[in-house]
């Protein structure tokens, strides 16, 4: 349920808002080739914030392929970090949900998205999620939150189950 690096599910979340999983990885590897470094394995490790912040915002918009606004909001996510936001599993759902939002250019679904992801809050959901939403019967998103109550204390695993069924039909 968690990911691996919490700056970069934060960065990849941006990158993901809106779009399908495979333009926003596709956004990912873009960003990772143009600001990551080389590790001794070969493989590409995921840019710093320092990298991020200190980037050009038009080169770094160039070069993931994405809009000025989304540009912004992963430079806004990476100074928050550089500047002292913990994105860590041990921190207060409450204080970071706030810090979150008060970053330009994320909002609920984004904050709800990391709290699941970043915080591994096996209780965390997305009522906004599109996704979720349809294999729900397209409930509006105040709806969709309201019938995750009967998913607690575990409406995580039930938005896996959600983003499961709309990927993956039966044979």
């Amino acid at each position: 349920m968690g990911y691996p690096e919490p700056f970069e599910a934060a960065i990849m979340t941006v990158l993901g808002q809106q779009v399908s999983v495979a333009a926003g990885s596709t956004f990912g590897g873009r960003l990772a080739a143009a600001y990551g470094s080389p590790s001794a394995s070969g493989l590409t490790v995921f840019p710093t914030p320092r990298a991020l912040a200190d980037a050009p915002q038009e080169e770094l918009r160039s070069a993931v392929g994405v809009t000025r606004t989304r540009a912004a909001t992963v430079q806004n996510v990476a100074r928050a970090v550089v500047d002292g936001l913990v994105l860590d599993p041990e921190a207060d759902p409450v204080a970071l949900r706030r810090a979150l939002l008060a970053i330009p250019g994320i909002g609920p679904w984004s904050a709800d998205y990391l709290a699941v992801r970043v915080l591994r809050d096996p209780d965390a959901f997305t009522p906004g999620d599109l996704v979720a939403r349809r294999a729900m019967g397209n409930p509006s998103i105040r709806d969709a939150g309201t019938l995750s109550e009967s998913w607690r204390p575990y409406r995580a695993y039930a938005l896996f189950h959600l983003w499961t069924s709309a990927t993956y039909s039966a044979p």
